[in-house]
């Protein structure tokens, strides 16, 4: 792939979206003071608005859209431009694209519409009263109405640094003009399958035209549509100058959406950018700040993972920056700016291949059980993964990951038994390799032969020995549904599954939970012949669901098997996460060791960076490294070099450490 471009490392994604009611808008920004604010904090570009959710536009204009509460005269939109500017800071433009009320408001013809005619929006409720957006239909006139808008900003800013697309996920509508437009393409409104599909062709066409818009006036410039599935890059990546993975862990996407979805969008060769926020919550939680601890390992999780950052705010709409939020920004973004000479260019070292678990692939904040649970786990186990799809580049992994239920074509089949050939290893499990009732193996190389599902909600699992290690000697409970499969020429079984007395209901059931087990079967729980291994359960999302360590235990065992010399080992709690990233010359291996906690019934939060020592780290490495140091310290780190591995102990752990071999 080519070389990307660059893009700064300490970022700022700044809202405004300001409801016409607000008075006095911009009364206080004063734009000398705006830039060295941001200067200051260390941040290298801001993402600034022209454009927000409520339709109205902050810069010198002859359209009625412009702000009616905007200090008359007042181009806040050019003058933040021009004084980030002066000090050097990048300063692309964010435009609001199927969130606009003024739009809605002026014409209500144009708003998405549901099949049963409904208006699309988020109204806080199922009450039209309630606060919040109606969404716009972009095969409807709206979409010639913004690229006016759109066309005005590129000539009222030429040349752009970039434009941010922002609220651009595929919005199916039963609209009349969504209607003609399905008719015309040969599709039925009435099926909501064809609305869905209208929706994604209406996407693409538009990203493909707003695209083309920008960068015919400013060839340099970036151009990012968000709210895009991740998991649809491989067909739209051609629209997106970077990837900018927006979650927010304390916004409702957690600590495990980043770490996650960064393993696949980081794979297109474009920039890829961690977005996060300062707000406490989620955006526009005026007066609420996130605790350093939190933003620090946020803004770690990037760096440890090739990501550029970027930390969300949104100003106050007398235009006067947050001094306390700044203040934290600088302080996180001090530590970046310290370690870009270790950031810089690096790529990820992997060797294990997590097939992504299939999603409607629509919106971005989407997981299934899944995914999340092979990410946590895989995370956990230190193992060094991206996340693939059938099209991947499948040759660079060892091990191959088939969580659960990966569908198996005759195309895919094809390319795991070359993979397998060429001495590749799989681990699959529940359906994956399987016909969806598991009935059929279609992939004959996992050494199985099936049965279908089982009868019994809840199963219990007991290991044999050669997959024993560190397994409490008991019987454990398979809280998902698995399937009846047994071990076929030339495999063996490694763990059998034991049933219950009966299935639990309502006339025949014992004590609180589940029946208790009864009788080891010969229904095998895991198989494994050559260089395949699979498990007769969603191992995976039960994971998720229950986070059960029996179930880590066992794809820690199984891997062991699979891959014996894996690339990275370090002995530390579950908690501490580390990967590898590899620099021209030199290795760098990020721990980190934050503990999120539940402080909320919705809310995980880092408030406390606790410190853990003598953390052992073996890493594989073809020759011995002439030093091995702390960054950005330059501490030297005691190590030994042998049989092809840097063994080395750090005495502490505080947070994130950055171990550099070279």
């Amino acid at each position: 792939m080519p070389k990307p471009f660059n893009l700064p490392f300490r970022q700022i994604h700044l809202d405004f979206h300001t409801g016409p009611a607000v008075p006095n808008v911009g009364r206080d920004f004063d734009a000398r003071e705006f830039a060295r604010t941001m200067k200051r904090a260390g941040v290298t570009s801001v993402t600034v608005f022209a454009k927000c959710h409520h339709g109205h536009l902050y810069y010198v204009t002859k359209r009625p859209e412009r702000h009616p509460g905007l200090r008359a005269g007042l181009d806040l939109t050019g003058e933040q431009v021009e004084a980030l500017h002066r000090e050097g800071i990048r300063a692309p433009i964010y435009i609001s694209v199927q969130c606009d009320e003024y739009a809605a408001n002026t014409h209500p013809e144009w708003i998405a519409r549901n099949a049963d005619s409904s208006i699309v929006g988020w109204r806080g409720g199922k009450t039209w009263f309630g606060a919040g957006w109606q969404i716009l239909d972009m095969s409807s006139p709206y979409q010639e109405f913004l690229a006016e808008q759109t066309r005005e900003v590129l000539a009222r800013f030429r040349p752009v640094d970039g434009i941010f697309f922002d609220m651009c996920w595929d919005q199916p509508s039963a609209s009349q003009a969504a209607i003609r437009g399905m008719l015309a393409a040969g599709l039925d409104p009435e099926r909501e399958a064809d609305r869905q599909a209208y929706a994604h062709r209406v996407s693409l066409a538009y990203m493909d035209r707003f695209y083309r818009m920008v960068r015919a006036s400013a060839r340099e410039a970036t151009v990012y549509f968000n709210g895009r599935s991740y998991f649809n890059l491989s067909e739209e990546v051609k629209y997106q100058s970077q990837v900018e993975i927006e979650a927010l862990p304390t916004g409702g996407w957690g600590y495990m959406f980043f770490p996650r979805v960064v393993r696949f969008g980081r794979q297109f060769g474009k920039p890829y950018i961690g977005m996060t926020a300062r707000f406490h919550k989620s955006w526009a939680d005026f007066g609420g700040l996130k605790p350093y601890a939190a933003l620090e390992y946020e803004t770690a999780q990037m760096m440890a993972n090739g990501a550029r950052c970027s930390i969300g705010d949104q100003l106050h709409p007398r235009g006067r920056l947050d001094r306390a939020a700044y203040e934290l920004i600088g302080k996180v973004y001090a530590r970046v700016a310290e370690r870009e000479p270790w950031l810089e260019d690096a790529e990820a070292v992997t060797e294990v291949g997590l097939f992504q678990a299939p999603a409607k692939h629509v919106t971005a904040i989407e997981s299934t059980g899944t995914d999340e649970g092979a990410a946590r786990m895989l995370i956990q186990l230190r193992q060094q993964f991206d996340v693939v799809h059938p099209q991947s580049n499948l040759e660079k992994y060892a091990v191959l990951v088939l969580p659960d239920c990966i569908a198996v074509d005759a195309a895919l089949a094809k390319r795991l038994r070359a993979f397998l050939k060429r001495g590749g290893k799989v681990l699959a499990t529940g359906t994956s390799g399987l016909s969806a009732d598991g009935t059929q193996v279609l992939l004959p190389e996992l050494g199985i032969v099936a049965k279908g599902v089982s009868p019994y909600t809840t199963t219990y699992i007991r290991f044999g020995p050669e997959i024993g290690r560190d397994v409490p000697p008991s019987d454990h409970v398979m809280y998902e549904r698995g399937l009846r499969v047994v071990a076929g020429r030339g495999a063996k079984t490694l763990a059998r599954i034991v049933e219950p007395y009966f299935e639990r209901a309502w006339d025949h059931f014992s004590s609180h939970r589940q029946t208790p087990p009864a009788r080891v079967t010969n229904w095998a729980a895991a198989v494994e012949k050559g260089g395949a291994a699979y498990v007769a359960f969603p191992l995976f999302a039960a994971y998720a669901n229950h986070g059960n360590y029996p179930y880590r235990l066992l794809v820690r065992n199984l891997l062991d098997r699979l891959l014996p010399d894996p690339l990275l080992r370090v002995c530390a709690p579950t908690s501490t996460e580390a990967t590898v990233m590899r620099q021209k010359g030199r290795t760098i291996v990020h721990v980190l060791q934050y503990c999120p906690e539940r402080r909320a019934p919705n809310l995980d939060i880092v408030e406390d960076i606790v410190p853990i020592a003598n953390v052992a780290l073996s890493l594989r490495l073809a020759k011995r490294p002439k030093r091995v140091y702390l960054a950005p310290s330059r501490a030297a780190v005691p190590f030994q070099y042998k049989d092809g591995r840097v063994e080395a102990t750090l005495a502490e752990v505080r947070g994130h450490e950055m171990v550099v071999l070279e």
